[in-house]
């Protein structure tokens, strides 16, 4: 079985899409029986072009799994032109099953529904296998902290939704969208993210109390 893993992050480090596939293969690879007749290959679009080589592997994959944040309550502008051009280039491989894994800075994961249905509409459009996925919440903290094993400590919750969609995947089958968030209270959260946002606008020479400015 060959799967592709699409990150669609903007950032081609340390990015919370990619820690989502990171441990979704890590659950995938648990399932030692399938691992010997599995293929993972990873395509990275963090532009807003596709190349040749990548369009070759979506058309010769059983599964392909979108991983990319939530930037306005829909998909990265640069992530949008690649699907366009998938689209436009009448890539033909019906029987490819397509899984969505949103991550959203928003504390809850419901937040990524209309991100999630955008995919969903983007693969009747490319005659694909729209096969579900998951909202993640929480995502905007996941690249600031230290590496965390797959299904531990805040990534508990989030860990049970991508062992589930791991079996799904390999079945080959499909699943309603779900919806998780960090194993981690949302008042602390809260208060993480604005320390964050405090250090990011010091960093670049402005001050706190222009963060509740409006122009």
């Amino acid at each position: 079985m060959k799967i592709a893993f699409i990150n669609g992050s903007p950032k081609t480090k340390r990015n919370t899409s990619g820690i989502m596939l990171q441990n979704l293969r890590f659950f995938l690879e648990e399932h030692e029986a399938c691992s010997s007749n599995m293929e993972i290959i990873e395509i990275g679009l963090h532009t807003a072009s596709v190349s040749d080589s990548d369009m070759n592997t979506l058309k010769d994959a059983d599964a392909c799994v979108i991983s990319c944040p939530l930037y306005i309550d829909a998909l990265p502008g640069h992530l949008l032109s690649c699907l366009m051009q998938i689209e436009k280039s009448g890539l033909q491989n019906p029987a490819l099953r397509v899984y969505g894994i949103v991550n959203c800075g928003f504390y809850e994961g419901i937040q990524a529904d209309i991100a999630l249905e955008i995919i969903q509409h983007w693969c009747a459009a490319c005659s694909f296998l729209w096969s579900g996925g998951l909202g993640i919440g929480g995502g905007g903290g996941l690249s600031f902290m230290p590496p965390i094993k797959a299904g531990t400590g805040p990534l508990v919750k989030i860990g049970r939704a991508l062992r589930s969609l791991a079996a799904v995947i390999l079945k080959g089958s499909s699943q309603d969208n779900t919806y998780e968030t960090l194993t981690f209270p949302r008042f602390l959260y809260k208060l993480a993210a604005e320390h964050g946002w405090r250090k990011i606008i010091k960093a670049n020479g402005g001050k706190v109390k222009d963060l509740g400015r409006c122009r």
